[in-house]
């Protein structure tokens, strides 16, 4: 197997052993947009890290890996955090 020197590289052999699926796709889609949402919210509050971590009792470093990527929150987690932003969680129909 020849090492991907490019993202693009690295996607197209993920996708040829059947590691990055449609459905895996979907689903990373999703979380860059919850995480991309959940951003704005905090700063459109002009809330840091860790005034957010002050106003919900999470850690700052799991703030940090959330808005990294980095974590799988539970929802009782991203509850926290968003409640103070006057967000929520919703479950929606996917569009296709």
């Amino acid at each position: 197997m020849v090492k991907a020197t490019s993202w693009i590289e690295h996607e197209r052999e993920m996708r040829e052993d059947g590691i990055l699926t449609p459905e895996r796709e979907a689903e990373i889609q999703v979380e860059v947009e919850i995480i991309a949402a959940f951003i704005e919210a905090r700063r459109k509050e002009n809330l840091s890290q860790r005034k957010l971590e002050e106003l919900t009792g999470v850690s700052h470093s799991t703030i940090n890996r959330l808005e990294n990527g980095d974590t799988s929150p539970s929802v009782s987690t991203l509850l926290k955090v968003l409640i103070p932003l006057g967000k929520t969680l919703k479950i929606v129909p996917i569009e296709r």
